[in-house]
């Protein structure tokens, strides 16, 4: 319970992280038009920019801390903790572009947040013991991919926010399954960085969050955080606890206490929407760019 506790504050640091993360990355890719061989050529032209590689430090140090949560916590904690990264990143949004979010988006974060601790408080989530296997892994790779997979070609025939939207939420679904393997090759780096550096976990991570990340890249260029962001934000929490308690063995409070998740769930993605189509908060995110 006591590293429960202490993965807490490490989880909202990578959150915190993430969100200026994504605010700078946005002020990049939001400068790249969207013709099509701009696109082809949007990460050759995003790592000449100084604010993107701003963007990757934060993402680094984000990682980081996650680690350390996923070493300390479950995925079903430490993941929709990182939900916090939604309002984080608007309010740092805001700031940065001296507009104001107006009542009706406060009250939106105002029911993220309440809806995370609903959700949170009614779960409970305690670690798991299971160590998954290799077929447990092929599995939750072919699954999680051909999610993704069909999102993000979907989320291609689109244009605008329904674009941005898929794209987010394909990401989300691929940050999940990077989170998972980040949470595997923690414990196994606990008997040393050798047995850590020989695992095929290390580079099927890095290649997972390296495909998430480019995803995020496109769906970045393609809408406003508003749009984006509330997308990464649900899609990623949900995947990553189902992944959790179906490989890790992780628990979360079944029985009369799933009302009190579900109210969580539902204020959290009320909040989402909110805050998706709230005048106020989109301006604000559109013109955080350079």
């Amino acid at each position: 319970m006591s590293s429960q506790l202490a993965a807490v504050p490490a989880a909202l640091g990578a959150a915190a992280a993430n969100a200026t993360a994504s605010v700078l990355q946005r002020r990049a890719a939001r400068r790249s038009p969207p013709e099509q061989e701009s696109r082809r050529n949007l990460i050759t032209e995003l790592i000449r920019r100084r604010v993107w590689l701003a963007g990757i430090g934060c993402l680094i140090a984000a990682f980081l801390l996650q680690a350390v949560a996923l070493y300390l916590g479950g995925l079903s904690l430490v993941q929709p903790l990182l939900t916090a990264e939604l309002p984080f990143t608007l309010l740092l949004a805001s700031r940065l572009s001296r507009t104001p979010l107006d009542r009706a988006g406060w009250h939106a974060i105002a029911a993220l947040t309440a809806g995370l601790a609903l959700l949170l408080v009614g779960a409970a989530p305690s670690p798991g013991q299971r160590t998954p296997s290799t077929t447990m892994w092929v599995i939750a790779a072919a699954s999680t991919g051909a999610l993704a997979g069909a999102l993000t070609a979907i989320g291609h025939r689109r244009d605008g926010p329904p674009r941005g939207a898929l794209l987010g939420t394909g990401s989300g679904v691929g940050f999940a399954l990077t989170a998972a393997l980040m949470k595997d090759a923690t414990q196994r780096a606990s008997h040393g960085f050798g047995a850590l550096f020989g695992s095929w976990l290390l580079y099927a991570m890095a290649g997972a969050g390296v495909g998430s990340l480019l995803l995020l890249q496109y769906a970045l260029q393609s809408a406003t955080l508003a749009v984006t962001q509330p997308a990464l934000t649900t899609s990623d929490p949900i995947a990553s606890t189902l992944l959790g308690v179906t490989m890790f063995g992780e628990r979360i409070r079944l029985g009369g206490w799933i009302v009190l998740e579900a109210a969580g769930i539902g204020l959290m993605l009320w909040g989402a929407m909110r805050l998706a189509s709230n005048s106020a908060s989109s301006r604000q995110a559109g013109r955080t760019r350079l």
